[in-house]
């Protein structure tokens, strides 16, 4: 026997035919793609290309058939996702075939709203989603729908009235089985309850762990009739081992409250900076994350074409949560991607950034467009593109591309930016609840979009700090006594949010001087560059900030007055005691009126204190430097060459140049 021959559909007969209404090429052993020009049959009525050797993707032409009432396209090689426009409303159709083929991704939800279709088969394939909520059709014919073999998952909904006979068997749908899908239908080999023939436990909790969602454990148990001798035994082993568990984890809850209460972060100097995060943070990432409130779900292939197949030319960075590209959608908005490499990364990172952004909301944080989570090792998140970059790329650029030479920001747009990160740090330290600690501010965290607005970055590590009051009781009845450094603290959630306001304080000084890197740079680096700067700050000389001027800068007097102030807030928040540092609030109030701390805080300090509200945060900002106001005189006249007298000035001028860690979280720190 001589074997078929393989063959391509044929275009140049076949569309001229516009007048044709059926076009059946079944079982032709035909291969490569379905031809683009099928889409201009526009009188088609029934398409049958099943059961030969097609692959690729379905083009999004098909979608001129508008007189298709029959679409039959199983058992071939088709892949990728079913173009979003390929089914219109309303529509025709009234068959709908794709079975045993290889399509990927979600399921049109127009599909759903076909009102005359009575046949719908996408059986075998690996399409992934939940069913849409649909009101059922009142007019609709009985259908039939066979949907088996596929990762279709969630609960059972009104969408599955109109069918009469369905075969939902080889999913993952979990939760009760509705009345109206009970008698022709097949639910074999799922996660349901109370159902024969389902999945194990250990399945079905994967799959849905894997989507970042929790799994119902197959619901609650059934209850048992009778009161027999052995489940009477049963209840009173089970309250036995009750018992004896409640006293384990009692015990363990006791040493973790212990050692979560008494932990400190030291440095590698051995100086104490303050607690770590609280080992419970963030609290079960992804188990009630609403991804319909995360932006649009963007497909793989969107992603692969708005960055060109993810290549080099369009990387922008490598993070430490995630290679960041930029990508153009179809649209033409710009945007940024993160690749999150699950090989590489635990998917905890990407979990707690979606966590994050499903809870809170700020106009000073960058925002999320959307997200891609199809496929099982990478992860994908889409945020706006900022124009202006990041804060440490924008502080100087080229006037052209034919000199070497540099501008930088001017002094009015380099305030407004320390301004619009403050706000943003304040928000989460003061509005969010519990706290959020961002743990990686720096200049290339503050992104800035074409008017030079703020947007902080770099989400993925922030951290939950647990509030005090929110502690329940037993919590607080075994809560040990702050060390004395922690006592003058205003606010019990302060000791981990002082990290960000150190972090910070250095990027004002880096706004100061011109040199935006040094958080980049190893602690013995920051040091001696903290060692060699902070002594030309003082409350008390306005004349020695200009010793520390980024020369680039062209200030007037008046500037030079807010410039100053900076000089002072960023050098309060380098305090070496995190108790000492000032709270975002207070630091942001002074940003806003730079004018205020140096022309009031000295001259009328006490009557600030006593009448005015603004006393509050210029205290805050500077009630350490009154206790060591000498010091720091003795530390300018050091900086200009006068001699030490005092052995307490030595004192003061080491310990206040320390660099803290970030305080860690429970999902380890990635390296950048």
């Amino acid at each position: 026997m001589v074997p078929p021959v393989q063959t391509s559909i044929p275009i140049t007969g076949i569309g001229a035919l516009s007048r044709l209404q059926i076009l059946n090429l079944s079982s032709n052993s035909l291969m490569f793609s379905i031809p683009a020009q099928l889409g201009d049959l526009d009188s088609l009525v029934d398409l049958d290309l099943s059961s030969n050797s097609l692959s690729g993707l379905i083009p999004e032409d098909l979608s001129g058939l508008r007189n298709l009432q029959r679409m039959v396209l199983g058992n071939n090689g088709l892949t990728g996702l079913l173009p979003v426009n390929l089914f219109r409303s309303p529509s025709l159709l009234q068959v709908i075939v794709l079975r045993n083929n290889s399509f990927t991704g979600e399921l049109p939800e127009v599909i759903w709203s076909i009102s005359g279709l009575n046949l719908l088969d996408i059986s075998h394939n690996n399409f992934t989603t939940e069913l849409p909520n649909f009101a059922s059709y009142d007019n609709a014919t009985a259908a039939v729908l066979d949907i088996s073999g596929n990762k279709f998952y969630g609960s059972l909904t009104t969408v599955l009235r109109r069918f009469s006979s369905m075969n939902l068997s080889e999913n993952y749908f979990e939760g009760s089985v509705p009345d109206f899908v009970l008698g022709n239908t097949s639910l074999g080999t799922n996660c349901l309850q109370n159902v024969s023939n389902q999945r194990t436990l250990t399945d079905c909790v994967s799959f849905y762990g894997e989507r970042g969602l929790s799994f119902d454990n197959f619901g609650p148990p059934a209850p048992e009739s009778g009161k027999s001798n052995s489940n009477r035994n049963r209840i009173i082993l089970a309250a036995v081992l009750g018992g004896a568990g409640f006293i384990m984890l009692l015990t363990l809850f006791l040493l973790l409250v212990l050692r979560v209460r008494t932990r400190r972060r030291v440095s590698h100097r051995g100086i104490d900076v303050g607690p770590v995060c609280a080992e419970t943070t963030p609290p079960s990432p992804g188990l009630a994350i609403n991804f319909s409130s995360l932006g649009d779900l963007f497909t793989y292939q969107q992603l692969l074409q708005a960055t060109g197949d993810f290549t080099e030319a369009n990387l922008i960075k490598h993070g430490h949560s995630g290679d960041l590209f930029k990508g153009i959608l179809e649209s033409g908005l710009p945007v940024v991607i993160k690749r999150v490499d699950l090989q590489s990364i635990k998917k905890e990172v990407y979990l707690s950034e979606l966590d994050f952004f499903n809870r809170f909301t700020h106009t000073r944080l960058v925002p999320l467009l959307g997200h891609c989570l199809e496929k099982e090792n990478e992860k994908f998140l889409v945020y706006k593109y900022m124009l202006n970059g990041d804060l440490l790329s924008s502080l100087y650029r080229k006037i052209n591309s034919e000199t070497d030479g540099l501008q930088s920001l001017d002094w009015i747009t380099r305030l407004k930016i320390a301004i619009g990160a403050a706000e943003g740090l304040s928000y989460l330290h003061h509005e969010c609840t519990p706290p959020i600690v961002h743990r990686d501010v720096r200049a290339s965290s503050i992104l800035l979009d074409d008017k030079f607005e703020v947007r902080l970055g770099s989400l993925s590590e922030v951290c939950l700090q647990e509030d005090d009051g929110r502690q329940n009781g037993i919590t607080r009845l075994l809560q040990l006594p702050r060390s004395s450094s922690e006592q003058g603290s205003s606010d019990s959630s302060t000791a981990l949010c002082a990290y960000d306001v150190f972090c910070f304080g250095t990027v004002l000084l880096g706004l100061v001087t011109g040199k935006l890197d040094m958080n980049a740079s190893s602690e013995t680096e920051m040091k001696e560059w903290l060692e060699q700067t902070l002594p030309y700050i003082s409350i008390y000389d306005k004349e020695l900030v200009t010793k520390i001027l980024d020369p680039s800068l062209l200030v007037d007097e008046d500037l030079l007055e807010e410039v100053w102030a900076m000089a002072i807030v960023a050098r309060s928040c380098l305090n070496l005691k995190p108790s000492r540092r000032p709270l975002m609030r207070y630091i942001l109030k002074a940003l806003e009126n730079p004018l205020r701390v140096v022309r009031e805080d000295h001259s009328s300090s006490a009557r600030l204190r006593t009448t005015s509200s603004r006393g509050s945060w210029n205290t805050a900002l500077f009630g350490s430097w009154r206790r060591s106001s000498s010091d720091i005189a003795a530390s300018t006249t050091r900086a200009e060459g006068g001699a030490d007298h005092t052995s307490s000035h030595r004192h003061h001028s080491k310990e206040i140049f320390i660099f803290p860690e970030p305080p860690p979280q429970e999902t380890e720190r990635l390296p950048s």
